[in-house]
């Protein structure tokens, strides 16, 4: 056998010195930018807006929830947060970036409870709390921890002006469903009037006035360009037309 030889110096890690021809060309003095054209630049500012959106919609509905906001306050910032959202996911483009909610939320790891539910209604809780009674079990009703809080705002009085237009807001809905006029970009914002304008006549509950929030959620779900179906306009139309009269009758 050969003795092993005595090494003559302690074993050095292999060192590489990369080749000139592959060392790398960046400045690492240069701005590292995340968007290589405009177009790219405002996508992601767009992004960056519905994530503060939905981030600032749920510290809002916290703050109705704990009573620490105003209703007239809290109602006011959420109508502004809830169309900025929207405006924000009409341009095509955001929105396919966008995907849905639950995606958005899920990429960028948000617990977002409250803001998910005021989302998916697309109403302040203040616009339907009054509503809530005659919805099905399981609806939403309005975020505060229990119905004993009292309402702190003063019901509009109920003058003709106000009587005419929450009618004319009826009627509108109904010739837009005549008229073949589905979308929801045309009928949500006629919703939105109605429950709104039949607030400041009065803070009563009538029959099937929960009818209307059903479907301004139903619609709330749906793209803009999306259309209700013959059958769901049939039903709008008579669910409507049942809400009205109920309207009709608690004036009389």
């Amino acid at each position: 056998m050969y003795a092993q030889q005595q090494l003559a110096y302690a074993p050095t890690p292999y060192i590489y010195t990369p080749s000139s021809n592959l060392t790398a060309t960046i400045n690492l003095d240069e701005e590292v930018r995340l968007a290589d054209n405009t177009a790219e630049r405002d996508l992601y500012e767009s992004l960056a807006e519905i994530y503060s959106i939905i981030v600032t919609l749920d510290a809002l509905e916290k703050a109705y929830l704990r009573d620490s906001i105003k209703e007239t306050e809290y109602t006011e910032t959420c109508e502004r947060l809830l169309r900025q959202y929207k405006n924000s996911l009409a341009d095509e483009t955001v929105a396919s970036a966008f995907g849905d909610l639950e995606a958005f939320k899920a990429e960028w790891d948000l617990e977002v409870p409250r803001a998910t539910e005021r989302l998916r209604i697309g109403l302040p809780a203040t616009t339907i709390e009054h509503t809530h009674a005659h919805l099905p079990p399981g609806t939403p009703g309005p975020s505060r921890a229990s119905s004993q809080y009292p309402t702190t705002s003063t019901p509009a009085p109920s003058g003709a002006h106000a009587i005419v237009s929450a009618s004319e807001n009826f009627i509108t809905l109904f010739d837009a469903i005549r008229m073949n006029m589905l979308s929801k970009d045309t009928l949500h914002p006629i919703l939105v009037e109605i429950i709104q304008s039949v607030n400041k006549v009065t803070d009563r509950d009538f029959e099937n006035k929960g009818k209307i929030v059903q479907w301004l959620i139903t619609l709330n779900q749906m793209r803009a360009a999306e259309e209700l179906s013959a059958e769901q306009a049939r039903e709008v139309n008579f669910d409507l037309n049942a809400a009205y009269d109920g309207f009709k009758g608690v004036l009389e």
